[in-house]
C-alpha cells in the first residue's frame, strides 16, 4: 500500500536542490519532534538494492549524549587532519574556506539541536554505500522546512567509543554523522562550477555547446 508523504512537503524537488548547501553553523533552537519524525521518513524512503533497507537512522537529541558525541566529533576531525600531515590550527589557512568553516564546526558541534548517525547494518563499502540514497532523501527533506545540516564522517579513532555510547551493534557501522539545526546564516543560492566544466558526453573532453552553460 502506498505511503502518503506529508503535507508538508510544499517545496518543489527543484527550488530544495538548487538552494541547499552544507550548513555548517546553526542556532540553538530545538527542532520539533515531528519535524524529526517526517525527515526520518523521507530518509526511509529512499532506494535501495533488493528492497533490503540496511540501515538504520540513530538520532540523538539526549543533551548529555550530544555532548559527547561532540568530544568524539572534534578528536576524530583532527585525527583526520593528522592523516593529512595537519597539526593544527596553525596549519589550516585562514579565511572563509571550507576548512576553517568545517573546523569552526568540529568546536562547535556538540551544541547542534540534533544528530543523526545513519547506519549500515552490516560492514563493508558495499553496506555502506547503500545509505547514500537515504542520506539525500533525509537532506532534501529538511531543507523543505527549514533545517540544515551537512554530512560528515568520523574516524576509527573513536569508533569504538560511539558503539559504546549509543550501545550500537558490532556487526553495524557509523557511515555518516548528519548534524540538523536552523541555520545561522542562509541557504542558497549556490555557488557552483558550470555545467561544461564538470560534465562530458561519451568522452571525458567533449563538452558540446548544448552542455556549455
Amino acid at each position: 500500500m502506498p505511503i502518503p508523504a506529508p503535507d508538508r512537503w510544499t517545496m518543489t524537488l527543484g527550488e530544495a536542490m538548487y538552494t541547499m548547501r552544507a550548513i555548517r553553523r546553526f542556532r540553538p533552537d530545538p527542532i520539533e519532534e515531528s519535524d524529526l519524525r517526517d525527515i526520518l521518513d523521507a530518509a526511509r524512503q529512499a532506494p535501495n538494492g533488493g528492497n533490503a533497507q540496511p540501515w538504520r537512522f540513530l538520532l540523538v537529541t539526549d543533551p548529555e549524549k550530544r555532548a559527547r558525541l561532540g568530544e568524539l566529533y572534534h578528536e576524530a576531525w583532527w585525527a583526520k587532519r593528522k592523516d593529512e600531515g595537519i597539526s593544527g590550527p596553525e596549519d589550516i589557512p585562514p579565511g572563509k574556506g571550507v576548512r576553517q568553516s568545517a573546523m569552526r564546526l568540529a568546536g562547535e558541534i556538540g551544541d547542534t539541536p540534533a544528530f543523526v548517525l545513519v547506519c549500515a547494518t552490516a560492514r563493508g563499502a558495499g553496506a555502506a554505500q547503500s545509505v547514500i540514497p537515504a542520506v539525500q532523501n533525509l537532506l532534501l527533506a529538511a531543507r523543505s522546512i527549514g533545517i540544515g545540516g551537512t554530512i560528515t564522517t568520523l574516524h576509527a579513532v573513536v569508533e569504538e567509543r560511539v558503539h559504546e555510547l549509543f550501545g550500537i551493534p558490532a556487526e553495524a557501522q557509523v557511515v555518516y554523522c548528519v548534524p540538523l539545526g536552523y541555520p545561522r546564516g542562509r541557504f542558497g543560492p549556490l555557488d557552483r562550477k558550470p555545467l561544461s566544466e564538470v560534465a562530458a558526453l561519451d568522452s571525458w573532453d567533449n563538452t558540446p555547446d548544448w552542455l556549455a552553460t
